[in-house]
């Protein structure tokens, strides 16, 4: 996992409504369609520093069997039938999730839409061994990319480490992890705030397998290992699709008429998607109304695809999420709305005009 840039709200954002935010800020909106690519290029990679003080330029590509894994491991999620769309691209510049298989590097990823804040040129994601027979780790780092963090640093787990021997555990090879790398990623307790729910789920994916002495509590675990069973955990799936239930097609989504507002008649945490049809070429304005919290995007159907056109996110901020753009006459769009938060139930409205 690689820290994203922050994003931090005011003073004013704190509690329940931090919580809501802070739950819900690195999710893609369901229905998102992640288009990933797989560094190819024999000029892919980085010139990397040598102990000895010389250099040498190391690929980011990956075997044609690593990529097959990776494929795999993006399939063990779709097939949970998710509002989340996976689609391989043949050109960086049409993806989202750019991977790499930078030996020495690492396995890693951004945590969801942070990916949106890494140059178009960089990678998301690294590779950085073998997944052929070690699918979690691609099933981990896809998870990450969908926006869930380490499970083991989960608030409510009640581990104590074994501070300096978890140093040392991950600084050897395949991680050769820094001190301040492996804080970030193991020893790093998460902000209660992050985290859905009190319980601490030691089989899902998204918790990393620990030899016996690392942690001293729970007590068990300081003469037996702490080893994930493999693959999906039952409370991964519940979690996954409670945040990217399945998607009705287009043409089953109400409709959103223009010039009347329409009640988001939704709890915190949850999205609604409407159809706009507009019978004239012109700019249109588009916003929630209420004192709450929310992330608009507008999709265009296009070629039975949704295509991004703009969004806008308001989350801890004093104001209401706002979209100003040209639709098109006999075009069909989709607004989606998420919710983070809301004052009072029932109060928030959505319109377009």
């Amino acid at each position: 996992m690689r820290p994203g840039l922050p994003r931090a709200a005011g003073p004013e954002v704190f509690g329940e409504r931090a919580s809501a935010i802070n739950s819900l800020r690195d999710k893609w909106l369901n229905g998102t369609e992640l288009a990933y690519y797989f560094y190819d290029q024999p000029s892919d990679g980085q010139t990397v520093m040598l102990a000895d003080g010389s250099s040498r330029f190391v690929s980011w590509a990956g075997a044609a069997e690593q990529k097959q894994a990776v494929r795999k491991a993006f399939d063990a999620w779709a097939k949970l039938g998710l509002g989340l769309r996976f689609r391989e691209v043949p050109t960086r510049e049409q993806a989202t999730v750019r991977i790499g298989f930078m030996a020495g590097d690492g396995s890693w990823s951004y945590v969801g839409r942070a990916l949106l804040d890494i140059a178009a040129d960089e990678r998301t994601m690294n590779i950085g061994w073998d997944v052929t027979q070690d699918l979690d780790t691609a099933i981990h780092e896809i998870g990450h990319t969908l926006g869930f963090n380490h499970e083991h640093q989960n608030p409510f787990s009640g581990i104590v480490w074994d501070e300096e021997k978890v140093y040392a555990a991950l600084a050897a090879p395949p991680n050769n992890w820094s001190r301040q790398k492996t804080h970030f990623n193991i020893l790093r307790k998460l902000d209660d705030t992050t985290v859905e729910g009190t319980t601490w789920d030691p089989e899902s994916v998204m918790h990393y397998p620990f030899g016996p002495g690392l942690i001293l509590q729970p007590e068990k675990f300081r003469a037996e290992p702490l080893q994930p069973p493999g693959g999906l955990s039952a409370h991964d799936i519940a979690q996954v699709r409670k945040i990217y239930p399945g998607q009705p097609p287009v043409n089953e989504l109400g409709e959103l008429v223009l010039a009347e507002s329409r009640r988001l008649q939704i709890a915190a945490g949850q999205q609604i998607d409407l159809r706009l049809k507009p019978q004239r070429t012109r700019n249109y304005q588009l916003a929630t109304f209420g004192e709450a919290d929310t992330l608009l995007a507008l999709f265009e159907e296009v070629g039975g695809d949704l295509k991004f056109r703009a969004g806008d996110d308001d989350s801890g901020e004093d104001r209401n999420a706002q979209l100003k753009l040209r639709l098109q006459r006999g075009r069909t769009y989709v607004l989606r709305a998420r919710l983070y938060y809301a004052a009072a139930a029932a109060e928030t409205a959505v319109m377009w005009w």
